[in-house]
């Protein structure tokens, strides 16, 4: 019953809800994925650092990245060629395209009504934009319930069984101490809340990305005269025009669509999350900038993965095996067998920081719940790190498969409430484009022309500080006027 039902919301619901929405958020939004790409690069280049104790654009990106990019990347594309073909990897393209305009509203939209922790920090996401956005305070509970159970408490589980059991089999580490030591460091991480989670993950982030994407080009460069072909593979079996895989197409689409969804998180309502904990001039600039890292997470890193294994010649149709194992046999057959010990060393640190950015998840929905008292917090992270050491030594595969449910139950509460803020979104993306129509390279929020909304007047004051010159703000206040 519990699969029928899991491949039900999975495996078909949400992924209709998922690539449908996403695609008429991508034409009521006239393309934003694709007008905004190269302004992308350009919003957070001058805030690598926060200023006055804030967390920057940038760091809320390596936040978010601590999330998006991680065992999915190299576990979930193996999972989706070996069950897909080279279809899936192209249906993970088309998923990734259009979740990137999801992407762009929803943490738009957890920018524009998040609120002041009382601390200099800010908190946000769906559950906030649902009750001050949508006025339902019992969607925003149910939503919070349902980020709390599955992000703090059952992921985590997970992938701390991952990471130990990684290690165990690269290096023969006892699961048991792997755990503990895993624990002990977490625990000093989540004692620092989220500055120390930022900053770990500004450190690890890069480190752990850029790692694995120098390895995997050096693999696909070693034989860059079959990229070509491989391409062209990858989009006739999309359509089930390559014979060799011609009896995939069905598997291709779905699995593609599904790895995409859950690698990249585009609409699911985990990213907004850490999206609102930025400091930034305008609400839409962290929504171009989390619809980067949608990018970021399928075009460069999950292909890196996929052409790391078709064009290893590990890989044949019909290979039996996971994910993990066929990355790791597949970069052996390249470059050695130092190839394993990488992929489970690249692992661990996409694990480490997934869990820091899913305890960060669970955190902000249960200062939602119940507010900023210590004590309910010093009872979530104990909790957390009790699961962390006792899932090391467990396989917690029933948990995981209770934890999708409620992740797509998750996911559906988010994707209701986009599609009733939509109008809001346009309506910030149409403010942000008039101010750059105008000239001004860093368009500012006036939350005076939004009066209608319930914004928070410490998020945003109402007298902000223009980022342009005096001239380009009187520009862009005559054009809200009109």
């Amino acid at each position: 019953m519990r699969e029928m039902l899991n491949d039900f919301l999975s495996g078909k619901l949400l992924i209709v809800l998922i690539v449908g929405l996403g695609s008429y958020f991508t034409i009521r939004s006239r393309f934003v994925q694709f007008r905004h790409f190269g302004h992308m690069f350009s919003v957070f280049k001058d805030s690598i650092r926060g200023s006055a104790g804030q967390l920057s654009s940038f760091q809320a990106l390596m936040l978010s990245l601590a999330g998006r990019v991680g065992a999915g990347n190299i576990a979930g594309v193996g999972v989706a060629v070996t069950l897909g073909g080279p279809g899936a990897v192209f249906w993970m393209w088309v998923t990734a395209l259009v979740g990137m305009s999801s992407s762009f509203f929803e943490c738009t939209l957890a920018q524009a009504y998040k609120r002041a922790d009382g601390d200099g920090l800010y908190r946000g996401g769906p559950a906030y934009y649902i009750q001050h956005g949508l006025k339902l305070r019992w969607m925003a509970m149910t939503f919070a319930v349902l980020l709390l159970v599955t992000y703090g408490f059952a992921f985590n589980g997970l992938q701390s069984f991952t990471v130990t059991h990684s290690l165990q089999n690269a290096f023969g580490f006892p699961v048991a101490y792997t755990g503990i030591g895993l624990a002990v460091l977490l625990g000093l991480v989540f004692l620092g809340g989220i500055k120390r989670i930022a900053a770990v993950s500004d450190l690890l982030v890069p480190v752990k990305t850029l790692a694995y994407i120098a390895v995997t080009l050096y693999v696909i460069a070693s034989q860059i005269e079959l990229v070509p072909d491989m391409l062209v593979t990858i989009v006739k079996s999309a359509f089930g025009l390559e014979p060799a895989f011609a009896g995939l197409l069905g598997s291709a689409i779905v699995m593609g669509v599904k790895r995409g969804v859950f690698a990249n998180e585009a609409g699911l309502g985990s990213a907004p999350n850490v999206a609102a904990v930025a400091a930034v001039k305008h609400p839409v600039a962290q929504g171009v900038v989390q619809a980067f890292s949608v990018f970021l997470d399928t075009f460069v890193i999950c292909t890196c993965t996929a052409l790391l294994i078709l064009l290893s010649g590990f890989y044949t149709p019909g290979f039996e095996g996971d994910g993990i194992i066929l990355t790791q046999n597949s970069l052996a057959a390249v470059v050695g067998d130092w190839g394993r010990i990488f992929v489970s060393v690249a692992l661990s640190l996409f694990v480490f920081t997934c869990i820091l950015y899913n305890y960060y998840l669970g955190e902000n929905a249960l200062q939602f719940l119940v507010g900023r008292g210590r004590g309910p917090l010093m009872i979530y992270r104990g909790l957390v790190l009790g699961l962390i050491f006792w899932g090391s030594m467990q396989n917690l595969g029933t948990v995981f498969a209770f934890a999708d449910i409620t992740m797509t139950l998750l996911a559906l509460v988010n994707l209701a409430a986009l599609a009733m803020l939509i109008k809001v979104g346009l309506r910030l993306m149409r403010d942000y484009d008039r101010q750059r129509a105008a000239g001004i390279e860093t368009p500012v929020f006036d939350p005076k022309e939004f009066g209608d909304l319930d914004l928070d007047p410490v998020a945003w004051p109402a007298n902000p500080q223009p980022a342009a010159s005096g001239e380009h703000v009187a520009m862009a206040h005559s054009l809200h006027q009109r």
